[in-house]
């Protein structure tokens, strides 16, 4: 190579690895998953399906932020720290999760598999966050409206807005998502129990 062509390259090197250095470093990231504490059953089996949807979310909602509102509106996320999949995802699964541990429902399908089911469960997710109350206090805040559908006509048969509030003894993101999972097993148990209720009394499918 000429020494011209070889100071040239060199030149080029040293200029890359001068932009590489001054490219910020990529935050470090703990990846949580959503805690289950519902204890499972042994209970008759029901002779109806079920396919459990994505609840519909807001773009804030939509991803795998872990969401807080520190005050007033501001909405903000906690800083290194991430659930382990998108929060729509995680709140369908854990609702898939409750009704095999309830054991009644026992013909489940999510809706990515796309399978015709007798009865469908879809709704919006309103809030799925951490709030600062005016007095100091932190809670949970997990807001749902749910909807069941008759899967053959795509006719609502009932909805039901499910609202849970689990105070917070303590502000470390691990005490945070703890409270999620204790706010989820309340409302898993709810959804499970109304969504059973309400087929019951539903035309035949």
């Amino acid at each position: 190579m000429k020494p011209s062509l070889r100071l040239l390259a060199l030149a080029a090197a040293l200029s890359l690895a001068s932009a590489c250095s001054i490219l910020p470093q990529s935050e470090p990231v703990d990846l949580y998953r959503l805690p289950v504490n519902q204890p499972g059953r042994t209970a008759p089996a029901l002779d109806w399906s079920l396919r459990l949807n994505k609840p519909l979310a807001s773009e804030v909602l939509a991803g795998p932020r872990i969401a807080v509102i520190p005050q007033g509106d501001v909405v903000s996320s906690y800083k290194g720290a991430r659930w382990s999949d998108a929060v729509p995802v995680l709140v369908r699964n854990r609702l898939l999760d409750g009704f095999q541990r309830d054991g009644q429902v026992q013909r489940l399908s999510a809706d990515d598999s796309n399978l015709q089911a007798d009865y469908e469960l879809a709704g919006e997710l309103q809030a799925f966050q951490t709030e600062y109350r005016t007095d100091g206090a932190v809670e949970v805040v997990i807001r749902y409206d749910a909807r069941l559908v008759q899967g053959r006509t795509q006719r609502i048969l009932a909805s039901k807005r499910f609202e849970i509030r689990q105070p917070l003894a303590d502000k470390q993101v691990s005490a945070v998502v703890a409270g999620f999972g204790k706010a989820c097993d309340q409302l898993t148990g709810q959804v499970v129990s109304w969504t059973i209720a309400q087929a019951a009394s539903a035309p035949a499918h």
